[in-house]
């Protein structure tokens, strides 16, 4: 097992600590960071708690270590994919030149430099627990287990984020399972790796262990990102397959061992596709079958809620039957993505600002203080090799929500920006239109390098910009932008009959 890193915190050298403001944020992770920042330019004083380190999950655990992981290895392969580079690379990714390289994206897990952004920005610090102690009380516990009240005179706002869920599955506590946070910051590579989960962390941490020299066996219940397109988990697969990844979707663990402290992991396997893995053993095994709150030890209680759940909100992120309290981010489910947590957090601030000030509040779909976007256009890219890039709906769920549509279908190969980035360049682009309003309301790539590509899509949709005015949108040549063009192209001549 991975012993756990060592934390860096830096003490914060403000003035005393005050008992009361405007709005205490109980997080201070990307989405509680903007949030309070947001506020702060609104005029309201802010202070934010933080248990761990300032910049929270997606600076230490997930975002940005996963992808540095990831960075490495995509460029070497964008390398030996184009002749002329090809020639020039004389070995494959550097392990421990990999893992260094991820220590200094994730600054050492010393979160110095976040405390300086906070300070410059006007926003107090407490280092401690925070937990709700009735309206507008939060209950400071400091690393040291002294305690304070403070009260807000406007806003709490909940940004504590998600756990790893974790299976019930006989034998798995014991054997001490890897979470997303032990793959992100191992310091070493197992020889085997034993993957649980076929989505997102799952699918990227496969791709990641695999080409740093693991063994790795991914283990799913359904097809890899389920979410997506049929098309994309099956390409996803292949190559993953094709990388010497063992995938086997269709099967599902029903007990684990460990063999004593740090011994191996031994999964037992049922379902169709555990045909012939029914046993499988790895140094270390990897549990990425979804999230939890962390909302157990809130004092949800304390205002009428129950601990340890998803706290739903309405489009201002504002807790149902509390004017005072706000979920912001993967505590309320919405869309369990940093990008989508950032864009709630800056609706938040900005309305518990405009709120507290009494001002106008813009809550018309789009509006200022509303996040839309969480019911339209919520990009992903998966940094798999091919990446997957998508927003809005798949075909499927534009059935589901009862769209009538029309799905266009193209080889992104045959785009020659896709046929001068890489020799035998596969890929694939689906888009789907809203027949009633002829609008783009869902867009799926899947190919190397492109998730530089779904922004333009998100534009389409979130401006609702119609076939006919996307015609006028002339992509640069030669590059992967114009599978756009050759949609419209296919889109128009499948009308035209």
């Amino acid at each position: 097992m991975t012993a756990p890193r060592t934390l860096t915190t830096t003490a914060t050298t403000s003035a005393a600590p005050l008992d009361e403001y405007d709005l205490v944020v109980i997080g201070a992770g990307a989405v509680g960071e903007n949030v309070a920042d947001r506020a702060a330019q609104g005029g309201l004083s802010v202070l934010i708690v933080e248990s761990e380190l300032v910049g929270g999950e997606c600076s230490y655990w997930a975002c940005m270590p996963s992808k540095a992981l990831l960075r490495s290895i995509a460029a070497v392969r964008a390398a030996q994919a184009v002749g002329g580079a090809r020639e020039a690379v004389t070995g494959d990714v550097d392990a421990a030149a990999v893992l260094a390289r991820r220590d200094a994206v994730v600054s050492h897990w010393d979160d110095s430099g976040q405390v300086r952004w906070l300070e410059s920005a006007g926003i107090a610090l407490a280092r401690g627990r925070g937990r709700l102690a009735g309206a507008k009380r939060v209950l400071v516990t400091g690393p040291d287990g002294a305690e304070r009240v403070v009260t807000a005179r406007h806003a709490v706002a909940i940004c504590t984020g998600s756990d790893a869920a974790m299976p019930d599955i006989p034998g798995l506590a014991e054997a001490m399972p890897w979470t997303a946070r032990e793959a992100t910051s191992a310091e070493r590579i197992p020889e085997r790796l034993a993957i649980v989960g076929g989505g997102v962390v799952g699918s990227e941490l496969a791709t990641a262990y695999a080409a740093l020299g693991s063994t790795v066996t991914l283990i799913s219940r359904g097809r890899l990102l389920s979410g997506t397109e049929p098309f994309a988990g099956d390409a996803v697969a292949e190559r993953l397959r094709a990388d010497g990844v063992t995938v086997l979707t269709g099967a599902s663990p029903t007990r684990v061992r460990r063999n004593g402290e740090r011994g191996a992991v031994t999964l037992d396997l049922e379902g169709d596709g555990a045909a012939g893995h029914e046993r499988v053993e790895a140094d270390e095994l990897l549990i990425a079958t979804g999230r939890r709150p962390r909302t157990d030890d809130l004092g949800l209680d304390s205002v009428g809620l129950e601990p340890g759940s998803w706290l739903g909100v309405d489009d201002s992120m504002r807790v149902a039957g509390l004017d005072w309290l706000y979920a912001v981010g993967d505590v309320n489910h919405r869309a369990l993505l940093t990008h989508q947590g950032k864009y709630q957090a800056r609706v938040a601030g900005d309305v518990i600002a405009a709120r507290a000030a009494g001002g106008d509040v813009d809550e018309a779909a789009w509006g200022a203080h509303v996040a839309t976007a969480d019911h339209a256009a919520v990009p992903q890219v998966t940094f798999t090799a091919p990446e997957v890039a998508s927003v809005g709906l798949t075909a499927a769920e534009a059935e589901k929500r009862g769209i009538a549509s029309r799905v266009v279908d193209y080889e992104l190969g045959r785009v020659a920006g896709a046929s001068l980035h890489a020799d035998g360049y596969a890929g694939r682009a689906r888009l789907i239109i809203d027949d009633a309003r002829d609008v783009v309301v869902g867009f799926t790539v899947v190919g190397n390098d492109v998730a530089e590509l779904v922004h333009a899509a998100t534009i389409a949709i979130v401006g609702e910009v119609t076939i006919g005015r996307l015609q006028h949108a002339v992509p640069s040549y030669p590059t992967m932008s114009e599978i756009w063009l050759r949609l419209l192209e296919t889109d128009r001549a499948a009308r035209r009959g």
